[in-house]
């Protein structure tokens, strides 16, 4: 069974693939896509600048972690927003 689970903060959007193994969850793959450097440039987070930056991360980091994985979207089970 392989789990996707998903988060943000203000400035970061992740996404892990987890996979159960006798019973026990296994990280299969941990992306993160960082906006640290882009804030930097501000002095802090913008939110309008850190919410089209989700956006835009989102989907290439979920591809990434399900490549990772070495699974499609049909394998997963779940799917747990964070």
């Amino acid at each position: 069974m392989y789990i996707l689970g998903m988060e943000s903060s203000c400035d970061e959007t992740s996404a892990a693939v987890l996979r159960v193994e006798e019973g026990k969850l296994v990280i299969a793959s941990n992306i993160v896509a960082s906006q640290v450097e882009t804030h930097r440039l501000y002095g802090g987070v913008v939110p309008e600048i850190a919410s089209r930056a989700h956006i835009e991360a989102v989907s290439g980091i979920t591809r990434e972690a399900l490549d990772a994985a070495g699974i499609t979207p049909k394998d997963l089970s779940a799917v747990m927003p964070a």
